[in-house]
């Protein structure tokens, strides 16, 4: 499953830069004869290569980084964690016992690892894992957008932005509960017959069935709610709406 981000310490700067082009990830691992991992080359390395006057025919090892981080098999979740905080580091090669690489992962695959509550196993296949879910999870609507930061069976979680004067649809949901708390700004809550003044650090509890919304009633400041769901399926479909200023009634 990594023989896509491999390249022998005998093949071209061209022949590196063919397995980035094909893998779309950027970089390729260097190996020597005997397979174990002896360097890193991005794409980057590349261009800064040909910029310096060596040409692509050169070997990989003119431009390999040879003082590159790896993790192996036996290392911990925190230990991947702590090594993706550098802002420089944006792949892994995983590596076995003898050095020779077991499996590879990306600071994009990482943050969908946590997204989606999967479970942290050096043996996974990352490239199961859709990059772009990172984009795809950041929605926009009329009254703002919301970024998805959890996802499980179990449970979703989401930061929501409403736009000054934006106003969530008045719905209920059968199938979830939902915890919100006021981050920043303020706004009108409706929530069954009550009618309430919201700022930030207030808590909501939103049972399944109960009608709700809330809108930001500010001129010119944005609305940031934290809202966490539980329950037993998340799917658009469970809004019911009652009532619409944007017309999806």
């Amino acid at each position: 499953m990594y023989l896509n981000y491999v390249v022998k310490e005998q093949a071209t700067l061209l022949e590196a830069l063919t397995v980035i082009d094909n893998n779309q990830k950027g970089f390729v691992i260097v190996i020597d004869a005997l397979e174990k991992v002896i360097g890193t080359i991005t794409d980057g390395d590349i261009r800064r290569a040909l910029i310096n006057g060596i040409s692509l025919s050169a070997s990989v090892t003119k431009v390999a980084n040879f003082n590159f981080k790896a993790i192996h098999i036996y290392d911990s979740f925190e230990k991947v964690v702590t090594l993706f905080k550098n802002p420089k580091i944006h792949f892994l090669p995983i590596l076995n016992n003898e050095n020779k690489l077991f499996n590879v992962i990306t600071k994009k695959q990482l943050h969908i690892v946590l997204l989606e509550d999967t479970k942290w196993q050096p043996n996974y296949n990352f490239n199961l894992l859709d990059d772009e879910k990172l984009e795809y999870e950041i929605y926009n609507r009329p009254w703002g957008y919301y970024k998805t930061v959890f996802l499980s069976d179990f449970a979703r979680a989401k930061i929501i932005c409403v736009y000054p004067k934006g106003k969530l649809s008045l719905q209920e949901h059968k199938y979830r509960e939902e915890h919100w708390v006021i981050i920043k700004g303020k706004g009108r809550m409706t929530i069954g017959e009550s009618v309430k003044q919201l700022v930030a650090g207030e808590y909501i509890f939103i049972p399944k069935c109960c009608k709700h919304t809330i809108e930001n009633n500010s001129e010119n400041e944005r609305l940031f709610i934290s809202e966490v769901q539980l329950g037993s399926y998340f799917g658009e479909d469970d809004i019911i709406r009652y009532s619409d200023i944007y017309g999806r009634v």
